[in-house]
């Protein structure tokens, strides 16, 4: 997965065809529990783009979004916001995928 490098580049991106940010933190056990399967998951969703946006480096950007609680996952295609799964609860593989099925 890409690591969001600047607010230049997610402005960039998310203007780019089907593309999830994952708002995730290296302290969060919760976004720890999703690391092991999401290459997995990210292999059945080959057509989007998933780009790990950290939270602690881009807080600003999480409150521009309504980003309040990680890990989530935000989504856009060509520039309009398509969905999100959001909130602060723990998030299993199966609900991810279910989420990125309606991208």
């Amino acid at each position: 997965m890409e690591k969001l490098q600047s607010i230049e580049q997610f402005e960039q991106l998310k203007n780019n065809e089907k593309v999830v940010f994952v708002f995730s933190a290296n302290w969060c056990p919760d976004c720890r529990f999703i690391e092991p399967f999401m290459p997995e998951v990210e292999s059945k969703f080959s057509t989007i783009q998933f780009v790990y946006v950290d939270r602690d480096d881009y807080i600003d950007l999480c409150v521009d979004n309504d980003i309040f609680g990680i890990p989530s996952f935000l989504a856009f295609d060509h520039g309009a916001e398509t969905g999100r799964f959001v909130s602060k609860d723990r998030k299993t593989q199966s609900e991810i995928e279910a989420f990125l099925t309606k991208q």
